[in-house]
């Protein structure tokens, strides 16, 4: 039994023993084959309006190359930049996008990996490269979409820059190019923005934009800076529509809606934050946002505001709704208050007409007004009667007056006549 144990252990020992030694003879001659190979490769660049294209070679042959499984890692920097791009690639050929940099340094190398495993059997060296651009004269380029169809784009000039340029913006979306409507200008009478107005964007095309710098002393056009974005990565949403606030089982309910916007309205393209008095700002993907409210302050605000977060990434948000307020626990609903109100009145007006009867009040309130007796007519009478002599009489004695001062004047004038002195 014992030795019937051994020797099948002893064979599986000797197979294995035997497969390593094979496989240990076939990698070494496989770097021995590589080795040979002395991986080097070339660097150079084909210059575009928009882009450089880096490409490169090696010095294998095309059996070399069916033979082994070839792989290039490449890393790149741009100019005053500290971010390293790195990537593994199995084309030749590498397009960077130099936007508003005035340069990059890159370096690849080759990988050779056994086909069957995948195992880097060899690699070169590092080749390094640096590709320098022309000048660029303009930084801090923004760009931002608003109300659906309004777009700004705003940049700053650098100091450095020559005193002559001017700047032109232009850009290329679903295949035509669109020139600046209106540009913000400097005190130095140079375009710094553009404003434009009116523009509609599909939100799966790119914006491309293109800005030259012109040399305005013979009118020479310079370099030219291109940058792309997808619409909704730059859009700045409207704040949420709708918002209402309400107290429900004393817990406070924010809900809303959300705003138009370029590309996908999908409930879950949006993030949003949810800003409560006296709370923590809080993040919320539905459209509604809950919490408990057990001691609440004489008065809360509410308000809300939204970017795209889920389907692209965005990192403008938008302004903050206008603030919608709820009073503390004692605020009832104004329908039911102003019903309590009208019942509270009719109740009164009730018992007041009740009292009135009880008491008579509208009798002596519409009782009519009685009629003089006949004593007093005839004493109206009499006195309008004595009221019209006396009047009668002042007449009189007026009328006889006025002749008595006529004789006097008669009997003076006859006197001065009779003297002679009439003639003096």
């Amino acid at each position: 039994m014992t030795r019937v144990t051994v020797i099948p252990v002893v064979m599986i020992l000797s197979f294995f023993q035997r497969k390593t030694l094979f496989s240990t003879s076939l990698t070494s001659g496989q770097l021995d084959v590589v080795d040979a190979l002395g991986l080097r490769n070339v660097l150079w660049i084909t210059k575009h309006e928009s882009r450089v294209v880096l490409s490169w070679n090696n010095n294998l042959t095309k059996e070399e190359t069916e033979k082994y499984t070839v792989k290039y890692i490449l890393s790149y920097k741009f100019f005053n930049t500290t971010h390293e791009r790195k990537e593994r690639l199995q084309e030749k050929k590498k397009i960077i996008r130099l936007e508003l940099y005035s340069g990059f340094n890159a370096k690849v190398k080759t990988q050779v990996f056994v086909k069957e495993t995948e195992d880097v059997i060899k690699e070169s060296g590092w080749t390094e490269f640096t590709y320098k651009a022309p000048p660029v004269y303009i930084r801090n380029l923004s760009c931002i979409i608003y109300n659906i169809s309004f777009f700004n784009c705003t940049w700053h000039i650098k100091a450095e820059a020559p005193e002559d340029i001017q700047i032109f913006f232009s850009y290329r979306h679903i295949g035509k190019d669109f020139e600046c409507q209106k540009y913000i200008k400097n005190a130095r009478k140079k375009n710094i923005g553009c404003h434009m107005k009116e523009i509609y964007f599909q939100s799966s095309r790119k914006i491309n934009l293109n800005i030259t710098v012109r040399d305005l002393r013979n009118n020479s056009r310079g370099p030219s800076y291109y940058k792309a974005f997808i619409p909704q990565t730059i859009e700045k949403l409207n704040p949420p529509i709708n918002v209402s606030i309400s107290l429900e089982n004393r817990s406070i309910k924010v809900r809303w809606k959300p705003p138009p916007t370029v590309g996908s309205a999908s409930n879950k393209c949006f993030l949003y934050q949810v800003k409560i008095t006296d709370r923590k700002i809080v993040d919320v993907t539905a459209e509604t946002y809950e919490y408990p409210f057990h001691k609440p302050s004489k008065k809360c605000a509410a308000q809300v505001r939204v970017k795209k977060e889920i389907c692209i990434r965005n990192k403008i948000w938008s302004e903050w709704s206008e603030p919608v307020f709820i009073h503390d626990e004692q605020t009832v609903d104004v329908m039911l208050l102003s019903l309590t109100l009208f019942c509270l009145l009719i109740f009164l007006g009730g018992l007041l007409i009740c009292a009135c009867r009880r008491y008579r009040c509208l009798e002596v309130i519409t009782m009519p007004v009685p009629h003089p007796s006949d004593n007093i007519k005839t004493w109206l009478a009499a006195d309008e009667t004595h009221h019209q002599k006396q009047m009668s009489e002042m007449h009189s004695e007026i009328t006889l007056g006025i002749p008595e001062e006529n004789g006097d004047e008669n009997v003076q004038h006859r006197c001065l006549k009779e003297s002679g002195l009439e003639d003096l």
